[in-house]
């Protein structure tokens, strides 16, 4: 983030303590020196102050008294001398004392006052900022009188201070270098401890924008940004659950509209194909009966013969209309699942062992050679229906040697039920639309044995309530039906 709070707190503080180190380091450099001197200068009042006082109390012989000025003069590398009114020295602490004498006379008759830059002056003593020629070196002197009438001059050189200051200014160098280095490091953790919760947040806005409500702020804290990041979580939480129960009333409300054009739709194929495929079947009742009631034959075999006709196709029209409302209830949803385990091979045998009239009506030879169990989950009564319409298909549409072959393959978490006929494949145009209601590859052949082509629109519908495969394939010699189960119950 080229913005961050981070950065600009890192650069604001670190700047910030840069420009308070750079300040002190020009002022150190500009005013120290000043400073040293004016400190120089209370160091020799306190000089005069103190020979004064020995001077009038007439104490100079005292030994204590001139160990004090000593140390006074030590501390404040101030060196002096003190002669009377006839140039004799009465005090000093230079053994070479020559240029002193010579430089306060000099001050005496008025030779050395214009030499240097005054810095203080009184009626018993100047202070001045000087140059000794000799030597070539700065000094601070004081020369005047004392009370009792006494000369004196003191100096202290400037050289000394001069390199105090330039050490004074080369420890502040360092020390303001190390001391960015450590702000820095001390403003970039606490910016840090400080931003980490903030960018949490940043990241979390963004999910939240994005309807990602998992994430949740973690940092905590009992500040203002951990009572924002609660007001966040608990945002999220409604959030949430306010778009959940919209999203769920929105689904209901697609569920009812899509539900209502279905069932328009279906009203309106449902009318259309019950009426087409009606109107055979009460042509034939209708046929039949008016000749029962004219008597156009009378002899009992022929009337037997219309009576079963009649029977015949309300028979088909019964079963049609069953199977119409099993496909009805599939589609819709309204009839219960109930998962069980149980045993395929058990349950294809039964329906073989029900279907063998029909087997020897149609002089159809049925093939099954699986003896062991083989366990799927499933809905057990739609399975049999599901095997029982493969079966009685192949049944109806077994030709050449009227061979059916039922084998039962177990896959990896599947189990696979095929059901193979011999006989004439199906077109392949005609594949895709063998799963429609009231579909008829054979309409002539399908209406000999009584199909109404909903039998395999029961299989698809069973099929996708279960949410499991199924299909139809084409060899040169048949034709092979499949569907396929669960081995394992899916969590």
């Amino acid at each position: 983030m080229k913005r961050s709070i981070k950065k600009q707190m890192i650069i604001l503080f670190v700047g910030l303590i840069t420009c308070i180190v750079i300040g002190m380091f020009i002022i150190n450099a500009r005013f120290l020196e000043q400073y040293y001197i004016f400190n120089k200068e209370d160091d020799l009042v306190s000089m005069y102050t103190a020979i004064n006082d020995a001077l009038v109390n007439d104490t100079t012989g005292n030994e204590e008294v001139q160990t004090q000025l000593g140390q006074i003069a030590e501390q404040g590398n101030i060196s002096f001398i003190v002669s009377d009114g006839s140039q004799v020295v009465l005090m000093t602490d230079r053994e070479d004392n020559g240029r002193l004498m010579s430089q306060l006379f000099g001050y005496k008759i008025g030779m050395n006052q214009d030499d240097g830059h005054i810095l203080e002056k009184t009626n018993s003593y100047e202070i001045q900022k000087a140059n000794d020629p000799l030597s070539k070196t700065d000094y601070i002197e004081m020369w005047g009188t004392f009370d009792n009438g006494d000369s004196f001059i003191m100096r202290s050189p400037l050289e000394s201070i001069k390199d105090s200051a330039k050490i004074a200014n080369k420890f502040l160098l360092y020390m303001g270098v190390i001391a960015m280095m450590v702000s820095g490091l001390l403003v970039w953790y606490f910016s840090k401890k400080l931003t980490d919760p903030l960018l949490e947040l940043v990241t979390l806005s963004k999910k939240m924008a994005n309807l990602d409500f998992d994430a949740k702020y973690t940092s905590g804290g009992d500040n203002e940004i951990g009572v924002l990041g609660e007001n966040f979580n608990v945002m999220s939480n409604t959030l949430e659950k306010a778009i959940s129960e919209l999203k769920s009333a929105n689904n209901e409300l697609q569920h009812d509209i899509e539900q209502k054009e279905k069932l328009e739709n279906m009203r309106t194929e449902f009318l259309g194909n019950v009426s087409h495929e009606l109107k055979t079947p009460i042509a034939l009742i209708q046929g039949y009966a008016e000749g029962l009631k004219e008597g156009v034959n009378e002899d009992p075999e022929s009337r037997e013969f219309y009576c079963d006709v009649i029977m015949d196709e309300a028979g088909k029209m019964n079963q049609m209309v069953k199977n119409l409302l099993t496909l009805n209830q599939l589609e819709f949803g309204d009839q219960e699942l109930e998962f069980v385990r149980f045993d395929i091979v058990a349950l294809v045998r039964g329906v073989v062992q029900s279907c063998e009239i029909l087997v020897q009506q149609a002089d159809a030879n049925v093939s099954f050679a699986e003896t062991q169990p083989i366990y799927v989950w499933a809905d057990e009564f739609k399975t049999e229906q599901v095997v029982r319409n493969y079966l009685t298909n192949a049944i109806h549409h077994a030709a050449n040697e009227k061979r059916i072959e039922i084998r039962i393959i177990k896959q990896a978490d599947t189990t696979r039920v095929t059901v193979f006929n011999s006989g004439s494949p199906i077109p392949e145009d005609d594949l895709a639309k063998l799963w429609e209601k009231f579909y008829k590859v054979d309409k002539a052949h399908t209406r000999e044995y009584g199909g109404n082509g909903i039998g395999l629109s029961i299989v698809k519908a069973i099929m996708e309530s279960f949410h499991q495969q199924y299909g139809v394939k084409n060899y040169d010699n048949g034709v092979e039906f499949w569907f396929e189960l669960d081995s394992k119950l899916k969590h």
